[in-house]
Order: structure tokens, then C-alpha cells, then sequence
């Protein structure tokens, strides 16, 4: 895999195709980052800093408004489009053949790393950041302390009430920043296993478990700490034997990481202590010592003996406990105790995932066209028994933002989609409807009606009171023509905290009105947390969809699975595991449900 340095110029380059994923979204997306950070630089970088942020911003709006597939865009290296001038359009070219977007590197370079963190702040946008940067207000530490020492309320352009929106806001991305999304972890947890590949090495921590972002790599491997360093030589910093532990630590791109090692006869001990969150390894560590033994990286010990534990099972048979899946060892899983949790075999896995629900295309903000996202859901065909089919779901035209459908794009793209069926592309034809700020929805009734499913999702208003965004998902929630509650809290991971809202009161309305509630599978979003889905799983059908805006988005399933794992999901508790023709009696049963 290809991949860029550090910092938001980077992009990952698909493995298969050498194509660059997230298509035009990335570019776009790498466009108005230049822009902003043009606009935060100012007179201290070179140029006309107001005229080549305009000239980036007007390339942004262009190739949003396209509908061209990037392979075209790129083979033609991006000549012919308006606010497109010959030297962006080889800026272009660059980066769909190298994941780089040398502009915004070249920028990057030029303002402090803390100053590129306060856009991680809710509420700041690049005229702000400047402010701040030259009130000394450089990273998002000294931005908490200038919104709670009085100095930021002082300045100019904020005031007490942007203070302390900000204070909240900074403290929140503080919290966030020393951690990774899950699908971040995986791809470098993955590099772990193959540099460590001689030792047997297993992952474990808070990525075994399948935590929705990660704050440290752990691993366990067969071995000495001579053989753990040698293997990692030269790949991780700051890499050393912790000191009186069977630990080697170092960092991976800024992460933690820790492999515990042992020799085979004790190795079931150190992944057992490897292998679940803190009340879980205080529970067998404490069941140990009434047992008269000791539990720790260094072996199961009755006295100075050291007992024969090969694999977990071996550990757990002489603790006499029972197996628990990774995904159950938390605090939440615990309290509930194992009955009312189903077996680690009953869980749905993503071998049980027929309909890639809730998926972009070209028509809105999407990469790939929906032939193209058809034929990719049947390449990867997750299904044991085959089937897999596409579910479209662009978005509609209040998200203006992403090109969203207005009813005549929609109507249009309907037909499209027939025609497709007909030719024998395994589809269902969706749309992800905005719900508007007073709970009613985007298109008319008798439209949604022409649809096979429909998502009702939040994307604006999120300032709403918590009552009144309530009361709004409530009412979409309760409508007769609505599938699916999308992303109900809104949150984006490491970015934001979901919106003010009951979300008990909206699930409730969702079991009242037989609404699916979505899980979607986006690494970004994993929305709706897992620990509220493990409280409601007895009460709800759920959907696990991709919510993919590219034919690699279609593979972000499998994030969506481990959500629905350690919610305790079974197949039958999720929509996606029926067949096409399934889904389609569900749909027709929970719309005659309602009248």
C-alpha cells in the first residue's frame, strides 16, 4: 500500500487498482484544506495567499459539482475544467499518481504542528486559527487555558459564549488526539504481524477487542525480548525492554506500542492479560489469588511454579473460568453476566452480510458510479452462501453540500437504478433522506414511496436544544415510509460528540414503530456506539451499512460487524443478512405495519 506522510496531505492509494481512494472526495477535500491553511498562513507565507486560496476554493466547487469518475478525470489530467488552471490541474495529476498533494505539504511545513491542531475544534475556521496563532494561542492546550484563564473571552471575534463553546470544544479534541480510528489501527496493527511474523504474534488490547478507536497497539508473540527487538529494529521509535516487565514498547507514526512476550508454555497467561479491559483483568487476576496463584505477563505461578498454560483456555481451565470473546471483555459486558449474552459462535460476522445498505455514487457525493458499486458489492460477495447485493442511498437535496438530489435527479436516477435490475445487477433502490429541522423529511411522500427502503439521517442543525432535536428524530423516526434511522447521534469520531439529544426517547420511538436503527460501519462515524446498541439489542433491528462513498468504502463493513459483535448482535438482529427478496418483503411488511 502507498501511502503519504503524516498530516491531512496524506491519502492511501488502493493496493489493487493503484487508484486513489476516496476518488474526487479526496481531492476535493485536499483542495479546500489548501485553501484554508492559505487563508490561516496569510501575509507569513509566500505570495498572494487571498488569490490562490480563491484559485483553490473555485477548483474545490468545480470538481464537486462534477459527475465524472476520477480514472476519467485523471486520464485526461483534469484539462477542460472551469476554475481548473493548467497548474492546479498537474497539482492533480500528482497526487492521484502518488497520494501527495505537494501544495498543502509545501504549506503544512509552514505553520507549527500545534496551530494545525486547532482544526480539530469545533467552531474554528481559518480566519480564528489565525487570530489565535498570533494571540500565542498555538495548540490545543493553550487554547483550553486561554478559554479558561479569561484571555480568550477578551479577544476580538470571540466573547465569553465562544469561549466557552471552545473550552468544551478543546477539551474534547484533546482527549481525542493520542488516539486512532479503528480502521487506522488495523492496517498498522496488520504491519505489526508481519514484521513480528517468526513469533507467533497475536494482536491483543483495545484492537482485539474491537474498541471503536484505539489509544495503544498491544500484541503478544512467542519469544524473547532479544527477538522482539531484533524483528522491530529500526521500525518503531524510541523502541526498548521495559525494565522488570515482559514488555518491549516503542511508537508506531506517533502510537504506542507494546508487545508482551513469553515462552510457549506461558503464553496462554500473557494473552489472557493481554487480552481484555482493565475489569476484566482485575476479575481474573483477583480470581487467581483466591486461588492461592499469581496472574501476570510472566505466567500463571502457584509459588515460585510456573504453571503450563499454551493458549487462554489452558489459563482460564486452571482459574475455573469460562471463555469470554474478546469482544465481551469490558465493563459492560461484564455486568451483564454471560446469560444474557448469546455465544461467541451465535454472533454475526461478516460472512452473514448480504446487502451493502446505504451506499454513494456519482450522483451526489460518491466516487464511483452505481453500476460500478454494484459489481464491486458482487466481487466481494461477503455472503457464504453468496447473494450479495447494493443498496443506493444518495443523499437528497438538502445536503446542497454533497450534490444531493433534488426529486427530479431522483426520479431520474430511479429509473437508472430499474434499468440496471433489469440487466441483472442485484440492487435495491434507496435514498439517504435529510430530516429536516422540524422532523419531516426531504422528499415528498409519494416519492419515498416509489423507493425499496429509505434512511432518514441528520446533517444539519446540530445546534438544535436537545429537546428540539429529540422531538426531530422522534417524528422521522415515527414516519410510515422510513427503513432506517441513520447515524442517530451524529457523531464523528475523534472530530465531534454526537448532538444534544434523548437518545433513549428516540430508540424508544424506533421499537414503537418497528424503525431499523443504523450502525453504520464507516470508521469514522461507528454510529450508533456499541454500548448503546448492547442495551438495546433485544428491542431493535439494526442495519450494519457501509455508508461507503467508494468501491474500498464497500470493505468498511467489517467495522460495522465488530460494532454489531460487541453489541451482542446475532444474524437474525440485523437486516443485512437477509436476501434481496427479504428485504423487500421486510420493507413491504414494516410499511403495511404502520398504516
Amino acid at each position: 500500500m502507498a501511502k503519504a506522510k503524516e498530516g491531512s496531505r496524506s491519502a492511501e492509494l488502493d493496493p489493487d487498482t493503484g487508484e486513489l481512494l476516496g476518488g474526487r472526495k479526496a481531492l476535493v477535500s485536499a483542495l479546500k484544506r489548501t485553501a484554508d491553511l492559505l487563508e490561516v498562513l496569510g501575509d507569513q507565507g509566500l505570495g498572494d495567499q487571498g488569490f490562490r486560496a480563491n484559485a483553490y476554493r473555485g477548483a474545490a466547487r468545480s470538481l464537486e459539482a462534477l459527475t465524472t469518475d476520477l480514472p476519467e478525470l485523471a486520464a485526461r489530467e483534469f484539462k477542460g475544467i472551469g476554475k481548473v488552471g493548467p497548474g492546479i490541474a498537474a497539482e492533480l495529476t500528482k497526487y492521484v499518481q502518488n497520494g501527495i498533494f505537494e501544495p498543502l505539504a509545501e504549506i503544512e511545513a509552514q505553520i507549527p504542528p500545534g496551530v494545525l491542531t486547532l482544526f480539530r475544534v469545533r467552531g474554528l475556521g481559518p480566519k480564528k486559527i489565525r487570530a489565535l496563532w498570533d494571540a500565542g494561542v498555538t495548540s490545543l492546550q493553550t487554547l483550553w487555558e486561554a478559554a479558561h484563564d479569561g484571555r480568550l473571552a477578551g479577544m476580538r471575534g470571540f466573547g465569553a459564549k465562544s469561549a466557552a463553546s471552545l473550552s468544551d470544544a478543546a477539551e474534547f479534541a484533546l482527549a481525542s488526539q493520542e488516539r486512532r480510528f479503528l480502521n487506522t489501527a488495523a492496517l498498522m496493527g496488520a504491519q505489526l504481524l508481519g514484521w513480528l511474523g517468526g513469533l507467533e504474534p497475536r494482536l491483543a488490547g483495545e484492537l482485539r477487542r474491537g474498541l471503536d478507536t484505539v489509544g495503544t497497539l498491544r500484541l503478544t508473540v512467542t519469544g524473547t525480548a532479544q527477538q522482539v527487538l531484533a524483528a522491530l529494529n529500526g521500525k518503531l521509535e524510541g523502541l526498548e525492554a521495559a525494565p522488570g516487565k515482559p514488555l518491549v514498547t516503542g511508537h508506531l507514526e506517533g502510537l504506542p506500542v507494546e508487545v508482551g512476550y513469553a515462552g510457549a508454555q506461558a503464553r496462554g497467561a500473557i494473552d489472557l492479560t493481554f487480552g481484555g479491559g482493565p475489569e476484566y483483568r482485575n476479575r481474573v487476576r483477583a480470581r487467581a489469588r483466591e486461588l492461592g496463584l499469581d496472574l501476570s505477563g510472566r505466567g500463571l505461578k502457584r509459588g515460585d511454579e510456573r504453571l503450563d498454560t499454551p493458549g487462554e483456555q489452558d489459563a482460564l481451565r486452571e482459574l475455573g473460568l469460562e471463555y469470554l470473546p474478546p469482544e465481551y471483555r469490558e465493563t459492560e459486558h461484564l455486568a451483564l453476566g454471560t446469560g444474557g449474552l448469546p455465544d461467541e459462535s451465535e454472533l454475526i460476522t461478516a460472512r452473514h452480510m448480504r446487502g451493502l445498505l446505504h451506499t454513494h455514487s456519482t450522483w451526489s457525493d460518491g466516487a464511483a458510479s452505481i453500476e460500478s458499486m454494484a459489481r464491486e458489492a458482487g466481487r466481494l460477495d461477503f455472503a457464504e452462501d453468496g447473494g450479495s447485493f447494493l443498496g443506493t442511498g444518495d443523499h437528497s437535496g438538502a445536503a446542497h453540500y454533497a450534490n444531493g438530489l433534488d426529486a427530479a435527479r431522483l426520479r431520474r436516477q430511479l429509473g437508472e437504478v430499474r434499468e440496471l435490475q433489469r440487466s441483472g445487477l442485484p440492487l435495491v433502490a434507496g435514498a439517504e433522506v435529510d430530516i429536516l429541522d422540524d422532523g419531516s423529511l426531504d422528499y415528498p411522500d409519494d416519492l419515498l414511496a416509489e423507493l425499496d427502503y429509505v434512511v432518514a439521517s441528520v446533517h444539519s442543525g446540530f445546534t438544535l436544544s436537545a429537546e428540539r432535536q429529540t422531538e426531530r428524530l422522534i417524528r422521522a423516526a415515527s414516519h410510515p415510509l422510513v427503513t432506517i434511522l441513520g447515524h442517530p447521534t451524529g457523531r464523528l469520531l475523534l472530530r465531534r460528540p454526537g448532538y444534544p439529544l434523548d437518545l433513549e426517547a428516540v430508540l424508544e420511538a424506533c421499537a414503537a414503530n418497528g424503525t431499523v436503527v443504523e450502525i453504520n460501519a464507516s470508521p469514522y462515524r461507528l454510529d450508533l456506539d456499541w454500548r448503546v446498541a448492547l442495551r438495546w439489542r433485544t428491542r431493535l433491528k439494526f442495519a450494519v451499512n457501509t455508508d461507503a462513498h467508494s468501491l474500498g468504502g464497500l470493505q468498511d463493513v467489517r467495522y460495522g460487524v465488530t460494532v454489531a459483535r460487541k453489541a451482542g448482535l446475532t444474524p437474525g438482529q440485523v437486516i443485512n443478512t437477509l436476501t434481496r427478496a427479504e428485504l423487500l418483503e421486510f420493507v413491504k411488511a414494516q410499511r403495511a405495519g404502520r398504516g
